[in-house]
């Protein structure tokens, strides 16, 4: 079963850049999938149950803090791998990030090479 990579971001820019860099591993067989806003991303990790999320802290509606939480409260889907991406960085949204059950934390701007080695980290390519 090919791996899954979820990218939650209400910004276009932030999706269309995050699959310039991941669409590396789809020669890997890795398959990547992208949601618009908060409630969209849960619906989509409990329908395809990724392996990895990049989850945007900052979003309309339901923010990434909440989804983060609802995933990791539930117990099928615990396996999941939470990465926050905010334009946050300080130590106290970090807190509040693990706090909801974060796996990682990572402030905007990011490093192509930071995302694409974290992903290859999680999904141990």
């Amino acid at each position: 079963m090919a791996q899954k990579i979820l990218v939650v971001d209400d910004e276009a820019n932030i999706r269309n850049l995050m699959e310039q860099i991941l669409e590396a591993l789809e020669d890997e067989g890795v398959e990547i999938l992208f949601a618009e806003d908060g409630k969209e991303g849960l619906e989509t990790i409990e329908t395809e149950q990724p392996d990895l999320v990049f989850l945007d802290v900052m979003m309309p509606g339901m923010n990434g803090f909440e989804v983060c939480q609802q995933v990791k409260n539930n117990p099928a889907l615990q396996a999941v791998c939470i990465i926050l991406l905010t334009a946050k960085g300080q130590e106290a949204d970090k807190q509040k990030g693990m706090a909801a059950g974060a796996d990682g934390y990572m402030t905007k701007p990011f490093r192509m090479g930071t995302i694409l080695g974290k992903a290859r980290e999680v999904l141990d390519l």
